[in-house]
């Protein structure tokens, strides 16, 4: 469980980079458009990204609206992350990751903390 207590920043190992819509609209090869990604500000934090269980999503998410999650990431609350956030690290083994923001959770409503729930991009 990421649990729900303060985590030091020894336990943040993850910089993660955040980004969500910014930009002009861009046409795409099928007739639509799609709003490029733009870094928030700020655009990244530390944080612990652990696999979500059953058990994790239950604690975390009971009264809000959240999609399966394969992710739990605990990091400094940051005013810009919602459901349209993406997460972008590199992990030990320096294999790229990128992971679409299903559900936000502020720890406590005290604006220091957040548990955000997110589901991994595989290519």
């Amino acid at each position: 469980m990421i649990g729900l207590r303060s985590a030091s920043i020894g336990e943040r190992p993850h910089r993660v980079s955040l980004n969500g819509p910014g930009g002009e609209p861009v046409p795409d090869a099928d007739g639509g458009y799609t709003v490029p990604a733009a870094p928030l500000n700020p655009p990244a934090v530390w944080a612990r990204i652990t696999p979500a269980t059953a058990a994790d999503l239950e604690r975390v998410a009971s009264g809000t609206v959240l999609t399966t999650a394969t992710l739990l990431v605990m990091m400094p609350f940051h005013p810009g992350v919602d459901n349209t956030t993406q997460i972008a690290w590199t992990d030990a083994a320096l294999r790229p990751h990128l992971a679409n923001v299903v559900g936000v959770v502020n720890v406590d409503e005290r604006c220091r903390e957040m548990i955000v729930g997110a589901v991994e991009i595989v290519p």
